[in-house]
């Protein structure tokens, strides 16, 4: 088949490699110049290794646990899988080059209407989709990301939170330097995590933001779909999406290329864990800032599904 994909990030990168692999002619149509994520954290489980070849070259640090610092009380989570602190925009351009050896083609234009001429089409192009757009479907919910780094040595193996209404603050530890930013809703995100700085000292330079989308947007169309942040696919806890888009990713290339079959699959494989975990999420916070004494002080966790 003649396959377009829109967007060259992870998703749409990695599924151009596989259905290159499989003997379709693939062209990825990607807008920006230099190919790769800026803004983002870049916090992946190490079962990234499960999808892609590894490449420790790509590793700026690893994540045993992380500290949780509800009022009156800090809750340790150690994580099943250990948490790979990557370089994201590396990881985009490292499986942009597996998609171009497997024979895809990487086109630089910004697509402005559905391209024609092409068998089967796949948004992947992010939060703000302009495939989603086309389609005339509806947004998912946002919220808002923003992060900025200090310079200075850090190879500590956790990271530490601090709940906020609707989301947290963070610092993640990446080796030649420490990020922090926070994940809330669009109105107050930029707020709290200027009141944070001031309690502790610390100067904002350099404040990047992207939004964040949460929710299962996926067309009912037998030729376009969408897969990744196009789909909403990012985890209610974290906001992290890489784990649940390669995910997503292989169920539709298990149903290539029936993509009704391929919206009914994913419906099954995140609808109830979207809601579930949102609720375990919201259960969470609560009990954090009203009954601490009820948090269990460590617990183990599988940091991509909450289990």
């Amino acid at each position: 088949m003649n396959i377009a994909i829109i967007g060259c990030g992870v998703t749409g990168s990695y599924l151009a490699w596989k259905l290159a692999l499989s003997g379709h002619r693939v062209t990825i149509f990607e807008k920006k110049q230099t190919i790769g994520k800026q803004v983002c954290s870049g916090l992946v489980s190490e079962r990234l290794w499960n999808f892609i070849p590894e490449d420790e070259s790509l590793i700026e640090n690893s994540i045993d646990f992380a500290k949780i610092y509800f009022p009156g009380k800090t809750a340790t989570v150690n994580f099943k899988q250990k948490i790979l602190v990557l370089n994201h925009a590396k990881l985009d351009r490292y499986i942009a080059h597996l998609a171009e050896k497997a024979g895809a083609k990487i086109v630089r234009r910004e697509i402005k209407t559905l391209p024609e001429g092409f068998d089967r089409v796949i948004g992947a192009d992010g939060a703000l989709s302009t495939t989603r757009k086309l389609l005339n479907l509806e947004d998912p919910k946002f919220k808002q990301g923003l992060q900025f780094f200090v310079k200075g040595k850090n190879s500590e193996n956790f990271v530490e939170t601090w709940p906020v209404e609707s989301g947290f603050i963070w610092k993640i530890p990446r080796g030649n330097e420490v990020e922090y930013g926070v994940m809330s809703d669009m109105k107050t995100a930029r707020k709290k995590l200027d009141d944070f700085c001031r309690k502790n000292s610390l100067k904002i330079d350099g404040l990047q933001a992207a939004l964040i989308p949460f929710g299962l947007i996926v067309p009912d169309n037998e030729a376009i779909t969408l897969c990744g942040d196009a789909a909403g696919l990012a985890k209610p806890w974290s906001g992290g999406g890489v784990i649940w888009s390669l995910t997503a990713a292989d169920i539709l290339l298990e149903n290539f290329p029936d993509f009704r079959k391929y919206k009914r699959k994913l419906k099954m494989k995140f609808g109830f864990k979207i809601w579930q975990t949102s609720l375990i999420t919201a259960v969470g916070y609560f009990l954090g800032k009203n009954i601490p004494w009820l948090l269990p002080k460590q617990r183990e966790i599988d940091s991509d599904w909450l289990t």
